[in-house]
């Protein structure tokens, strides 16, 4: 990536800004804008998350808003209530008052006297769900959106539930804000009231994760920010990105289908990251595709993007199953509108082992996985990071403990875009049941890469709203929809379909060892043609990045430790990742911080209720003429047949004195229902 630090206009950069509501609560803002903004205003690009402008994202955002500001736009970071150095306390995720917080900032933005009074606003996951909530309040001076990694369903498609059920990722993030929210704000930006705002906020925080749990069914809870629910309230243009080995790439075929307004959609190899960012590779000039984005809806220049194809993607291919992948070998293809009339349903049928074009007898076969199938699949989300190790590993580890259905060697390459689905027919001995479907490409000297994957709680089977017990006896027919994909299998390897009834560490597991009786009827593939205009997409600008602040690292980090551990003797394993990012000061505003987390997930083979995800974590913020404030925090969830338990601690110190301690034990019913201190 080449670093741009010579602008048609010159920056001017202000470290601390701050937008104060109508409730008279002020919140914090690092702006970069033109330096003759005033003289000759320019529409705002607004970004507004609760990761900490002074350090969370500080780097990130050093890399990406002077570059538009350069361009001739106002790039405004804001951190949301409750964050950073603005007031109060954050609560939850996209609540009411985090979008009307917004609404007010947009407007305050409109009408500075650098502002010609339109705004865009963007964002990755956080920033990118709530551009989206944002948009569908219809502010009168937001013009277009660009959202990234982000969601239009927070119940189907977030980091929650999976198919209906518990994602593991769920309470892995609970932890990562639990720890987060008790950040104190920069004394040197708010005073003395530092530690009264630093107090309020420990006396706020608590496990989010208690309230998750306490929604497993798709409720009024998460409709809530749920923009599926009315695709109609967005009112203005929406360019949607996302990355394949992402998490979030389903929402964006959704919403190209599902919106009426100008729309744009890009998916290619990365995490969850920015694509001038992101890995798997190859990287793009995402800021220069995005100043065309707003070039085009905030200052109506015609930059030819509306008339380009509209759904854009990265057709994978196969490359060696590993847990970090530098660059992921396909190409770039398009389709002028999605739904496409081009994709075509191919349809393979399942009969012992196998997969054929050809109708097979369905045979019923039992299927009991061991609790710890879905160990060669790291993580729900690959981060996208540079020294991230979040890719399926070789699938033949779980290929053993489930049931597989192999198609002959290709006689041709066979490309698909869209979501695969799988149809079977199942009947459980026990009431509740999850099944997880794995579409993988396999190699002629036997390597296994998972290309997409669904699950599926089995009492959702018709309604994620009001789920229905397995009746024991009865046998229902069931569809497994995968995550949407585009990936060329290759001529000579053979498509595998993978069955289990556990997925650990991805999901957590039924409350009870299940036996399926399971006939594999049907895998439909969403089949799409090569066409000669793929090779005439107009390639993407490299990757670029505006210049970082200088850092000083006070102390090492460490590498990403991530092992799997197996207890022969008592049938147990254990994920374990542990990250040190050191401690670092921003030379410029001299904020001092750095963290040292340890995650561990643990599950015996023969016991579901063995199920355990454990958190540790301490955090430290300061300065060098202090303070220094560091917080240790610890959470701890397992489960019965009937609740999850949720065990919790926080620890204070200022200076090396402990200033306040706080714990938490709860159930919670696996159902939902009431809660049981």
């Amino acid at each position: 990536m080449s670093i741009v630090s010579e602008f048609p206009r010159p920056v001017r950069e202000i470290d601390n800004l701050w937008v104060t509501l109508a409730d008279g609560t002020r919140l914090a803002a690092r702006a970069w804008l033109p330096e003759d903004a005033e003289a000759e205003p320019v529409p705002a690009i607004l970004e507004y998350i609760p990761y900490c402008k002074r350090d969370g994202t500080a780097a990130r955002d050093e890399a990406m808003h002077p570059y538009f500001a350069g361009h001739g736009y106002a790039a405004v970071r804001v951190d949301l209530r409750g964050s950073g150095e603005s007031d109060g306390v954050l609560l939850d995720e996209y609540l009411q008052r985090e979008l009307d917080d917004a609404v007010e900032v947009i407007a305050w933005l409109a009408a500075q006297p650098w502002c010609t009074g339109r705004v865009g606003m963007m964002g990755k996951s956080w920033g990118g769900f709530n551009a989206l909530q944002v948009a569908a309040l219809a502010p009168p001076a937001l013009a277009c959106i660009v959202t990234v990694c982000s969601t239009d369903d927070r119940y189907a498609d977030d980091v929650h539930y999976l198919g209906g059920c518990l994602n593991v990722a769920n309470p892995n993030w609970a932890f990562s804000m639990f720890l987060r929210n008790p950040r104190p704000p920069d004394p040197s930006l708010v005073g003395e009231r530092w530690r009264e705002m630093w107090r309020e906020r420990l006396e706020a925080n608590r496990p989010w994760l208690i309230d998750w749990l306490s929604h497993p069914l798709r409720d009024e809870y998460w409709k809530h920010g749920s923009v599926c629910e009315d695709y109609a309230a967005i009112r203005c243009p929406v360019y949607a990105i996302g990355g394949w080995a992402d998490s979030y790439s389903n929402a964006i075929p959704r919403l190209m289908a599902g919106l009426e307004v100008p729309r744009k959609a890009l998916i290619g190899p990365w995490g969850h990251q920015y694509p001038h960012q992101g890995y798997p590779g190859p990287a793009i000039g995402f800021l220069q595709d995005a100043l065309r984005w707003w070039d085009r809806w905030l200052k109506d220049v015609d930059t030819g993007i509306d008339t380009e194809p509209a759904y854009r993607v990265w057709m994978q291919e196969y490359t060696p199953p590993r847990a970090f992948v530098e660059e992921r070998p396909g190409r770039w293809v398009a389709e002028p509108q999605w739904p496409s009339d081009d994709i075509t349903d191919t349809s393979f049928f399942a009969g012992e082992g196998v997969l054929s074009e050809t109708q097979q007898a369905g045979v019923a076969q039992t299927l009991r996985s061991p609790q710890s199938t879905g160990a060669a699949s790291l993580n729900w989300i690959n981060s996208g990071a540079a020294d991230a190790l979040d890719e399926p590993l070789d699938q033949r580890i779980d290929d053993g403990r489930s049931l597989v259905f192999d198609s002959a060697p290709l006689a041709d390459d066979l490309e698909i875009l869209g979501a695969p689905q799988v149809v079977l027919d199942v009947h459980a001995d026990k009431p509740n049941a999850l099944v997880c479907a794995r579409l993988c490409e396999l190699r002629p000297d036997g390597a296994c890469a998972r290309v997409t994957y669904g699950v599926l709680d089995l009492t959702h089977r018709d309604s994620h709203e009001t789920p229905s017990p397995m009746a024991l006896g009865d046998n229902y027919r069931v569809r497994i929809r995968l995550n949407d994909i585009a990936h060329r299998f290759a001529a000579g390897n053979r498509i595998r379909l993978a069955l289990s009834n556990a997925f650990w560490p991805i999901v957590w597991p039924s409350p009870e060892v299940v036996t399926l009786k399971v006939t594999a009827r049907e895998l439909r593939l969403p089949r799409r043609s090569p066409r000669e205009e793929d090779d005439a997409l107009p390639e993407f600008a490299p990757a670029v990045s505006a210049p970082l602040d200088p850092r000083t690292t006070l102390r090492e980090g460490a590498p990403l430790r991530l092992e799997t551990i197996r207890d022969h003797a008592a049938g147990t394993v254990v994920f374990v990742r542990e990250t040190d990012s050191g401690l670092v000061r921003n030379d410029k505003t001299g904020w001092e911080h750095g963290s040292i987390q340890r995650r561990t997930l643990s599950i015996a083979d023969h016991d579901p209720l063995s199920a355990k995800a454990d958190y540790e974590a301490t955090v430290e913020y300061g300065r060098e003429d202090g303070p220094r404030v560091t917080v240790e925090l610890t959470t701890t969830m397992t489960c019965d047949r009937t609740h999850f338990i949720v065990e919790a601690a926080m620890q204070a110190f200022e200076d090396g004195e402990p200033v306040f301690d706080k714990t938490w034990h709860e159930k919670i019913a696996r159902g939902g229902g009431a809660r049981e201190e």
